[in-house]
C-alpha cells in the first residue's frame, strides 16, 4: 500500500475543521503572507514549474492557464466552480464544507497572482451547508484582513462575493457558469475565445476548481519541487479519489496520482462487497470511458488512463460487480445527461433524446435489430460535436458500454440478433 500522509484532506475530520481559528491555529493563511511578498510572476511561475493541472475534469496546466491572462487588462475576475454535478463526484463537497478556508486562501493567492480584485464563488445550489461554510469563512476572512482592502498591508484589495446556482449541470462547465453568474441562462459559449481572454462581463477571467485552489497553498508554503516529486513524470501532485458503487469503504481517498485502480478500490474502499468480482469500473466520473475488472492495474494518471482509452476526469470511480446489468448503467448515464442537457446544441439535444429512447426499449427487452448500429451511429454524430463536453461525455460510456459489454445488449434484441 501507497504511503501517504494526506495533504488537502489532512484537516478535514479534526473537530471543528471549518472555523477559521482552528485554521489558523494550524498554520492557515502562513502562505498568504508568503505569497504578498513574492511578485505575480513569481507565483505563476512557482505554479507552472509545480506541474498542477486542474482537478475539474479537463486537466490543463494551472500555470499555464493563469499565463494566458492579460497583465494590462484593467479589469480582471476570478471565478470559482463549486458546482460538481458530476455524477460520483464529491470531493469539492467534503472540503468546502469541512475546511473552506484551505481553498479560500488558494482563491486569495490565485487572484493576486492573475491580478483580480473579484472573485466569485459559484456553487451548487442543493449544497445547503456548503452555502453556509462559504458564507461564514468569506465573512471570517474580512474580519480578519485576509479579505478587503489593503490585505494585511501589501496594498492588495480583493472582494469576494457568493452565488447559488440553480442546480443544473450544465453549469459546471465554465463557460456555462460565466453566463449564469452574469443572470443568463446557464448555456456553454462558443469557444474560442476562452474564458482567460474574454469572461465575465467580456473581461479576462480565470475558472478554477475547489480542489485545485486548494492546491495552491501548499505550493507556495513547501515550493513547486515538493510538489512536482509527488506523482508521475506527466502528472504531478496529491489528488482526491471519490470511490463509490459496490465496495466495501465508499468515500474520499487522498492518494499521489500514479496510484493503480486496484490498489485504490482493494486497499483503500476495502474491495468490492460481498466478496463478488468487478465487471466494470468508471475510473473519472459519468462522463469517462468505462473500464473492465481485469484493467484495474491502470496507474491513475492523466496519460496513462488516456493510453487505456479513457480518462482520469474529477478522479471518481465507480465500482459494478458481476451482477450489474450493464444495459441499465448506460440507459441510467444516458438519462441523466439528456435531462441535463440545455438544448443548445442539435446534435445533444435530438441525438440524446433518440440515444434514450433506444436504450429505454432495449432494458425493457423491445429493442429493434438496428438498435445497435443506431446507437453507434447516434454517438459519433454527437461526440466531439457540441458546444461543450457534454455531448461528448454522454456518449463516451454508452459507447465503451457497447464496446466492452456487447453480448449484454444483443442479449436484449429480437432473438439475440444485431444487424
Amino acid at each position: 500500500m501507497t504511503e501517504w500522509q494526506p495533504v488537502l484532506l489532512a484537516n478535514v475530520n479534526s473537530p471543528n475543521s471549518e472555523k477559521i481559528a482552528t485554521y489558523l491555529q494550524r498554520g492557515g493563511y502562513s502562505a498568504l503572507r508568503k505569497a504578498l511578498h513574492m511578485s505575480p510572476d513569481q507565483i505563476i511561475l512557482e505554479v507552472r514549474n509545480s506541474g498542477l493541472r486542474g482537478r475539474g475534469g479537463a486537466g490543463f496546466p494551472t500555470g499555464t492557464k493563469w499565463s494566458f491572462v492579460d497583465r494590462n487588462a484593467p479589469v480582471k475576475y476570478l471565478a470559482v466552480n463549486t458546482d460538481e454535478g458530476e455524477p460520483g463526484t464529491f470531493k469539492d463537497r467534503l472540503i468546502v464544507e469541512r475546511d473552506p478556508h484551505s481553498i479560500l486562501e488558494g482563491v486569495i493567492i490565485s487572484a493576486y497572482a492573475i491580478g483580480a480584485q473579484h472573485a466569485f464563488v459559484y456553487i451548487r445550489g442543493e449544497f445547503f451547508l456548503g452555502v453556509k461554510r462559504w458564507m461564514k469563512a468569506i465573512a471570517d476572512a474580512y474580519q480578519q484582513g485576509f479579505l478587503g482592502k489593503d490585505i494585511l498591508g501589501s496594498g492588495y484589495d480583493l472582494n469576494v462575493s457568493l452565488h447559488r446556482g440553480a442546480g443544473a449541470y450544465i453549469c459546471g462547465e465554465e463557460t456555462a457558469m460565466i453566463e449564469s453568474l452574469e443572470g443568463k441562462r446557464g448555456q456553454p459559449r462558443r469557444k474560442p475565445p476562452y474564458p482567460a481572454q474574454v469572461g465575465l462581463w467580456n473581461k479576462p477571467t480565470i475558472v478554477q476548481n475547489c480542489e485545485t485552489l486548494a492546491n495552491i497553498p501548499h505550493i507556495i508554503e513547501r515550493g513547486a519541487d515538493w510538489f512536482a516529486s509527488i506523482g508521475t513524470e506527466q502528472s504531478k501532485g496529491p489528488k482526491i479519489f471519490c470511490v463509490s458503487g459496490h465496495v466495501n469503504r465508499p468515500g474520499n481517498y487522498e492518494l499521489p496520482l500514479g496510484v493503480t485502480l486496484r490498489e485504490i478500490i482493494e486497499e483503500h474502499a476495502g474491495g468490492v462487497r460481498l466478496g463478488r468480482q468487478i465487471k466494470a469500473v468508471i475510473p473519472g466520473g459519468a462522463s469517462t470511458p468505462m473500464l473492465t475488472g481485469d484493467q484495474l492495474d491502470v496507474p491513475m494518471a492523466f496519460e496513462t488512463l488516456s493510453a487505456a482509452g479513457t480518462a482520469l476526469g474529477t478522479g471518481a470511480i465507480i465500482v459494478m460487480d458481476e451482477t450489474t446489468d450493464m444495459v441499465e448503467v448506460t440507459r441510467r448515464i444516458a438519462r441523466f445527461f439528456v435531462h441535463e442537457s440545455c438544448g443548445e446544441c442539435v446534435p445533444c439535444r435530438v441525438g440524446g433524446a433518440r440515444m434514450l429512447q433506444a436504450l429505454n426499449r432495449l432494458a425493457a427487452g423491445k429493442g429493434e435489430p438496428s438498435a445497435l448500429r443506431e446507437l453507434d451511429q447516434l454517438a459519433h454524430s454527437i461526440s466531439g460535436l457540441t458546444y461543450c463536453p457534454l455531448g461528448t461525455g454522454m456518449c463516451e460510456p454508452i459507447v465503451s458500454g457497447l464496446r466492452l459489454f456487447r453480448s449484454e445488449f444483443e442479449a436484449r434484441l429480437p432473438q439475440g440478433v444485431a444487424v
